[in-house]
């Protein structure tokens, strides 16, 4: 008798085997847990496992590179070891001589997780919002979790309950603190130490411009960088922006949100075939090359307006955009948490509010912005306020990992 033959498409196949793959894993680090656990019970409750790695940093993908990169340089410098964890096979730290830093891939998602929930440290340092709110909790063996802003924004601005549960928070800025001290209040949460370190990725930034070559025969350049979504820059009004700035006969450089070539891959092809080369399309990685070649750009609520702001000091065009802040801590705010938040009363402050009525004299507004000295003046005062100890913030943040674990010592 033949035996009919199972048959999986391959689209199944891939996904029952990383499922198995994931339940080996969270098998494998759950199994070694309860082997720890053990030796604990046996050892009369004694155990040194929370001084296995007094330093810890954990990285959930390279995008983040460049905030723990000036952190790792310091522990480095300084000859301490420190245990370095990333999501990211390709991870830059992979790519340098390290004497004191120790890198390790441990995986993506729930193959993560299951790492870091038995993780044992006397400081874990991360950018991971939501610890103890999903799959990523906080281990036993673990003395102390801090998490580093990684923009000069609203601390307020990630997924509900996103900061609650750590024990440290290293600021960029210290309005960061107001929010998050009424949302501890609010939720009857201990008070966290607040530490104003400044912003690492940005000072990795401003020394890579130095670097850079001064462009020779610059052309007058106007960069269009929005976020994305049905209510950002170019979904919102696309050709009826690019049309009069390509009459302007200035360069145009179009560098669109990452998340656009996934869930906007339509609207996107849909002007390039429109433009073609008369714009410059940029999808690097960084976005140091674009900015520093720009005289101007046209956002809208993306976080680039403050990396062009602060590292580049030129003037910005942004367009108003509906936000629902029900997801987002800064929703318990209170009533008008929007027209509260530092992020939306600065942009106000360093830009121009950018209305379709504009388009077609945009170049007239452009040259109106430029010679704007009050533009500037609100752009130095955004600066100070967000992007403090510019240039010492992985100094900082290495000294307040350090005192952290010399005090449980003491």
């Amino acid at each position: 008798m033949n035996l009919p033959l199972l048959y999986i498409d391959p689209g199944t196949g891939s996904a029952l085997f990383s499922i198995l793959i994931g339940a080996a894993a969270t098998l494998f680090f759950v199994g070694r847990a309860l082997i720890i656990k053990l030796k604990v019970v046996l050892s009369g409750g004694k155990t040194t496992a929370i001084t296995s790695h007094p330093y810890v940093i954990y990285n959930e993908g390279k995008q983040y590179w460049n905030v723990f990169k000036p952190v790792l340089e310091e522990f480095e410098k300084r000859e301490i070891e420190i245990l370095y964890l990333t999501s990211s096979e390709d991870d830059p730290v992979f790519d340098i001589s390290w004497h004191f830093i120790k890198p390790e891939y441990i995986g993506e998602g729930n193959r993560a997780f299951a790492h870091l929930n038995i993780l044992q440290a006397r400081i874990c340092l991360m950018t991971t919002p939501g610890l103890n709110v999903f799959q990523l909790k906080r281990s036993k063996m673990t003395a102390h979790y801090a998490h580093v802003l990684h923009a000069p924004t609203d601390a307020t601005l990630y997924r509900l309950f996103g900061l609650d549960y750590f024990d440290s928070i290293y600021l960029t800025g210290g309005y960061q603190a107001n929010d998050i001290r009424y949302l501890e209040q609010q939720r009857n949460l201990p008070e966290k130490k607040l530490l104003t370190a400044g912003c690492t990725y940005l000072d990795v930034y401003a020394e890579k411009i130095r670097t850079l070559p001064a462009e020779e025969n610059h052309h007058f350049t106007v960069l269009v960088s929005p976020t994305w979504g049905p209510s950002a820059l170019l979904s919102k009004y696309g050709e009826k922006l690019l049309d009069p700035l390509l009459k302007t006969n200035w360069r145009i450089i179009v560098r669109p949100h990452p998340q656009s070539l996934k869930s906007e891959s339509a609207m996107l092809g849909k002007l390039f075939i429109k433009y073609g080369d008369a714009v410059f399309w940029d999808y690097e990685r960084e976005n140091i090359h674009s900015l520093v070649k720009a005289d101007i750009m046209i956002s809208d609520f993306s976080g680039i307006i403050f990396d062009f702001a602060f590292l580049c000091d030129n003037p910005i065009f942004y367009i108003i955009q509906d936000i629902d802040l029900r997801i987002y801590d800064a929703d318990d705010l209170g009533d008008d948490a929007v027209e509260k938040l530092w992020q939306f009363k600065t942009i106000k402050e360093i830009g121009i509010e950018l209305q379709e009525n504009h388009f077609e004299q945009i170049d007239k507004h452009i040259k109106e912005a430029i010679k704007s000295e009050s533009l500037k003046t609100a752009r130095n005062k955004a600066r100070m306020d967000a992007w403090q100890y510019p240039g010492e913030a992985g100094k900082r943040i290495a000294d307040f990992m350090i005192e952290t674990v010399n005090a449980q010592k003491a």
